[in-house]
């Protein structure tokens, strides 16, 4: 990793460089720190090119610390730092994100080791983080720089590995481990459809498990059941020995055998989530059986069986098309579909039929190809996603798209009007086009130039990939048509764009033009008395309804505007009074800071779900629709609660928006 010719002495000559060049930041006045700081950042990455380097850095860690490296950036707060956030600074093109990133991790180790008394992070957490940051980083251990890496970042990719190796060397694998299992049990419980993720992360615990020179301790177990539950889960595929020789197997088998099998994947199936590929050619074999072992196979309840025996040419044409090796986890996706009793309703299964015949667009064909692969055909990933939204309509994720309000609506269609989301899949899949109406007016989805953007997102789900480009679209145009009204659009898009059940009460706390809150009071009574059960007569949420949230970091700064899906409110366990919703952002499990930490299980939601306390949820919602039939009890809210929810919003994203009129007033 270091150049030719290096030595000894013009080590200690980059080193001296390095300690010359902290003095300086450290003497400098605020503004003179920009001016000596590309200095001190150029002198650490030479250093952490060295052998040693690390070590090096981490016993200057306090000195750079001090002379104000992290100086207005968020490594300056330590205690705030996520753990997820380092691969991205790790994989940085920008050299000095990864110097940032390196130096920080290298001062928590030295607070960890005792070596460094920090005054915002304890011995253990800071120990607590470097675990984490290596468990999700656990690529970068096992597997040298790819040709992309190593265009974006030249050596800085190797300085990432470097540090990652030096940590675990100091940390520990056990506790690495022990992290990333209960990261993805956490991710898990989450019930999302896109878990490739996941099974990379799984894949790599099964590389370490491998290698005779990582010990890993108590979380063995854990990680065994892990990598279990993908390749070896049941006696006939227990040694991994690949589908041929698994179907070959089930050739031999006798029925008893078989149940024996397709019990096991159920078992698997329901416990994680995953499933796997070999659980998809037990399925495809099991069609020349009976339905009795293939409702084995899918561990379904008698809601689940009943669906399967009404349907059972459906269901046995669906597995047919949709499940393959490469798209086995849509065997979730359909168990769950069946379990939900939708087939019942009348226009579902001609609508699925109908899906099963569809051909598609050159177009659609042409994006399904180029992020999912040529095998199986494009028809049958769109068939297996549909499956999944279906089965998983909480587990829809927005990937990288920044807008979230088109997967909230195919969350929402999902949920609650299948057969319309399968219609809108129809015409994106097969009519390149889909068509709204926003008051009365048609709104086409295709470009309004005749060109399409060629930018693919390769971590959504297949039908997201074909529908939420429309969607996009016919949202903006729809804020289009709202261009000169007062108030914020939502008012008005949101129950054209989801669906007749979204509310037409709007309430709204910031006010569009100055973006300072307005009429909070009245705004909260508003929303305990139209979905708080003790204050709306008991009345749960009919169906979903759309609310935005101001989304806020672990220390309780603002972010941005985030849109969510209201599903219920009830009381948790702990007789909690709590709001149960969805999230389409990728990882429901947030802390927002202020002590407000988004839960996604432990707390009775439902798989897909993220919840907060009423109070709490509140405190970080700004706009919500209701019924104006159903006003609720807007007086009997106690003033004592409300004052406990501005509190939160006062010291979080509306620090800095209170009306300079009333801001003295509302703190009364």
């Amino acid at each position: 990793m270091s150049p030719d010719g290096h030595d000894a002495a013009s080590s200690a000559r980059r080193l001296a460089t390095v300690d010359h060049a902290t003095q300086s930041l450290a003497d400098a006045g605020d503004f003179g720190k920009m001016v000596k700081l590309p200095r001190v950042m150029d002198a650490l990455r030479r250093v952490l090119m060295l052998p040693g380097g690390c070590a090096a850095v981490r016993e200057r860690a306090e000195k750079l610390e001090s002379a104000g490296l992290f100086l207005g950036t968020d490594w300056a707060q330590p205690q705030i730092l996520i753990p997820a956030l380092s691969t991205g600074s790790l994989r940085s093109a920008n050299a000095d994100t990864v110097v940032l990133e390196a130096v920080s991790n290298l001062r928590l180790l030295a607070v960890a080791k005792g070596d460094y008394k920090h005054p915002l992070i304890s011995a253990e957490q800071a120990n607590d983080h470097l675990s984490q940051v290596l468990a999700v980083n656990l690529t970068l251990l096992f597997a040298p720089p790819t040709e992309a890496e190593r265009e974006q970042q030249g050596r800085m990719a190797q300085v990432s590995r470097e540090l990652l190796h030096y940590l675990v060397a100091e940390v520990g694998y056990e506790k690495v481990l022990e992290n990333l299992v209960d990261e993805i049990w956490r991710i898990l419980r989450q019930r999302p459809i896109q878990v490739d993720g996941v099974k990379r992360m799984i894949t790599q615990i099964a590389v370490a498990r491998a290698n005779p020179d990582v010990d890993l301790g108590a979380s063995g177990l854990g990680a065994d059941r892990l990598i279990s539950s993908l390749y070896g889960t049941t006696e006939g595929c227990r040694e991994d020995p690949g589908v041929e020789i698994y179907r070959a197997r089930l050739e031999s088998m006798d029925d008893s055998a078989l149940q024996y099998e397709a019990t096991g994947f159920a078992r698997s199936l329901h416990d994680t989530g995953l499933v796997s590929p070999y659980h998809a050619v037990l399925l495809r074999f099991l069609l020349s059986k009976g339905e009795y072992l293939l409702g084995e196979a899918m561990g379904l309840s008698s809601t689940g069986r009943d669906s399967l025996l009404c349907y059972h040419e459906l269901v046995r044409s669906l597995i047919d098309q949709a499940v393959h090796v490469e798209t086995a986890q849509c065997v979730y996706g359909l168990t769950l579909m069946l379990e939900r009793g939708i087939l019942y309703q009348p226009p579902v299964a001609p609508a699925l039929w109908r899906q099963l015949a569809l051909r598609l667009s050159p177009h659609s064909c042409e994006r399904l190809t180029r992020v999912f692969g040529p095998t199986p055909e494009p028809r049958a990933w769109l068939l297996a996603g549909v499956l999944s939204v279906l089965g998983l309509p909480l587990g829809i994720g927005q990937g990288d798209n920044p807008t979230c309000q088109s997967a909230r609506a195919l969350s929402m269609w999902a949920y609650n009007d299948p057969d319309y989301l399968l219609q809108t899949v129809v015409w994106a899949a097969r009519d390149d086009e889909i068509v709204m109406h926003f008051e009365g007016q048609p709104i086409s989805s295709r470009p309004a130039d005749g060109t399409e953007s060629t930018a693919l997102q390769q971590d959504l789900d297949p039908v997201s990939l074909l529908v939420v480009p429309h969607l996009d679209r016919i949202y903006a145009e729809m804020g289009r048509h709202c261009i000169g009204r007062d108030g914020d659009p939502h008012r008005w898009i949101n129950p054209e764009f989801h669906g007749w059940w979204s509310g037409r009460g709007f309430r709204i706390n910031v006010d569009v033009a100055t973006g300072n809150l307005t009429d909070l009071d009245e705004f909260l009574r508003h929303f305990y008395a139209g979905y708080h059960p003790f204050y709306n007569g008991n009345q749960p949420v009919i169906h979903p309804q759309p609310a935005g949230i101001a989304v806020t970091d672990s220390a309780a700064r603002f972010v941005g505007w985030h849109a969510i899906t209201v599903l219920r409110v009830s009381l948790d366990p702990q007789d909690v009074m709590r709001v149960y919703f969805y999230n389409p952002n990728n990882d429901s499990g947030q802390d927002w800071g202020d002590g407000v930490v988004v839960g996604t299980a432990g707390h009775g939601e439902r798989f897909g779900e993220a919840s907060l306390p009423f109070e709490q949820f509140a405190s970080r919602l700004y706009i919500f629709h209701f019924d104006p039939l159903e006003p609720g009890e807007m007086a009997a809210v106690e003033r004592a609660e409300l004052d406990r929810v501005i509190g939160y919003i006062h010291r979080s994203w509306g620090a800095d928006r209170m009306p300079v009129e009333s801001g003295a007033a509302e703190q009364d």
